[in-house]
């Protein structure tokens, strides 16, 4: 493949190229050149095409790691997929009619999709361990409460409720856990980041497996999981230079495992699976930090839905597996 006019190229397959004059080859991969360990540098930040052998044109563009940089360069070059998807970018055509299910659906990030998934004329049902007024007063097409993700013995309850009401085209997996106390190695909480994996890793698995193994989606079907950036190893040298947070970023590591994992035994069913960092928004999980929401770019629970509405609709076969970031639109590193 050729390097288009980038020194350093991060690959889906975490491969570092170095550039040559006509071919990209292998470069040692450790460590990576000082100016590439700062976040601000090219090699977190949008990376040039990759031209295959075939002349044709991959998608091999990463997000910058750095929260705050990127927030400001999508200012800067008044980028409006981020600031602004709106404007001519959003597109959930393709979910009008269809049949999406949203764990987690009472409240936050969930409530949102909810909401969204309605607004453009999906069939919504929503899953949750019970419902909210919030939830109620949106009339969605079903409710399923009682379903906790960290109980196995609740699928079966699911798959029950549903089954009558027919296939599913699209799943989110959204229900997520966050311990709030910040964890170092002197205040870790062993039960909560047990918790959390279970929730946020396991939980999703569950979930995919039950409805799947029911014959409840089928070929052509959608699984987004909802995961996050802080599932990322590659960023924890920026995002984390002092460690800490330990059950958040293991559960969300697995979680990506889980459906990496997924994505390439659903694929021989046709249905794709894609991880999806939903951005920073504005919820109750993430109102510890609310003191940095305007600097990092914090966005209300009904953009951030939109953004991850647009990406569910832009989920296909040929792309399944990818870790998506939805303020962007581009890849987050493993």
């Amino acid at each position: 493949m050729l390097a288009l006019r980038s020194e350093i190229l991060l690959t889906r397959s975490g491969i570092i190229l170095a550039r040559t004059s006509r071919t990209a080859i292998p470069a040692r991969l450790a460590p990576l050149p000082p100016r590439a360990r700062n976040s601000s540098c090219r090699a977190f930040r949008t990376m040039r095409p990759v031209v295959a052998a075939a002349g044709k044109e991959s998608e091999e563009a990463y997000t910058m790691a750095d929260q705050a940089a990127r927030f400001a360069e999508q200012k800067r070059t008044n980028n409006k997929r981020a600031l602004d998807i709106e404007d001519g970018v959003y597109d959930p055509s393709s979910l009008k009619g269809k049949r999406v299910l949203v764990t987690g659906a009472n409240r936050g990030v969930g409530l949102a999709l909810c909401t969204e998934l309605k607004d453009i004329g999906a069939v919504v049902i929503g899953v949750c361990r019970k419902s909210s007024p919030e939830l109620a007063a949106l009339q969605v097409a079903q409710i399923v409460e009682g379903i906790d993700v960290m109980n196995t013995a609740c699928m079966q309850k699911m798959v029950d409720e549903i089954i009558p009401t027919g296939a599913l085209d699209v799943v989110v997996n959204n229900a997520g856990y966050f311990y709030e106390p910040e964890e170092k190695i002197d205040s870790l909480n062993f039960e909560e980041e047990l918790k959390m994996i279970d929730i946020c890793a396991l939980g999703p698995l569950r979930i995919t497996a039950a409805l799947v193994n029911a014959g409840l989606v089928a070929s052509g079907g959608k699984v987004a999981m909802i995961t996050s950036q802080g599932g990322s190893i590659a960023w924890r040298d920026v995002q984390n230079p002092d460690g800490g947070d330990y059950g958040h970023h293991m559960s969300k590591a697995a979680s990506n495992m889980a459906g990496k994992l997924l994505s390439k035994e659903l694929k021989k069913k046709g249905i794709t699976v894609t991880m999806l960092h939903p951005g920073f928004n504005k919820t109750e999980m993430t109102a510890k930090y609310a003191e940095i929401w305007e600097v990092e770019g914090a966005v209300d629970g009904s953009v951030g839905a939109k953004r991850v509405v647009h990406e569910i609709g832009q989920m296909s076969l040929e792309k399944t597996g990818l870790f998506i970031n939805c303020e962007d639109g581009l890849l987050i590193p493993w």
